[in-house]
């Protein structure tokens, strides 16, 4: 856990509805992390006008791993899974209805020595596919 510490900028895309278009967003954020258990706190900004800002925390206890996120809606959303390599799965449970249903995945990925990947995924309520709604690749600072 104590890899993902630190300050961390960069980019990438939210899509704003399923089947909807894809919104460039650029990103910063602060993760301070122990050795069971992390915390993020970062904005991300579109459009040059927008601003959103998200935080998560997470505990890890054995394999498992759960927190809470809080995104746009304000409203704390529940995270629960466990890792694999470096890559953290996680359920996450929504506070709200948000594309048909309060179910989504997120991963949280260590890349490299100085990359860290987000990424929400959902699925699409009418094929059933899954489709990633938020990828955000950071660079620690």
């Amino acid at each position: 856990m104590k890899s993902i510490e630190g300050q961390w900028a960069g980019g990438g895309e939210v899509l704003t509805k399923i089947g909807g278009n894809k919104v460039d967003v650029s990103c910063r954020m602060q993760s301070d992390a122990e050795s069971s258990n992390f915390s993020m706190n970062g904005t991300c900004r579109a459009l040059a006008v927008v601003t959103r800002s998200f935080k998560a925390s997470v505990k890890a206890s054995g394999d498992s791993y759960s927190g809470n996120y809080v995104g746009v809606s304000g409203k704390p959303s529940t995270l629960a899974g466990s890792r694999d390599g470096n890559t953290i799965n996680l359920n996450v449970t929504w506070a709200n209805t948000i594309y048909g249903d309060r179910k989504a995945k997120m991963t949280i990925e260590k890349v490299g020595e100085d990359g860290l990947r987000i990424r929400t995924i959902d699925q699409d309520p009418a094929s059933g596919k899954s489709i990633v709604t938020t990828q955000l690749d950071l660079q620690r600072r």
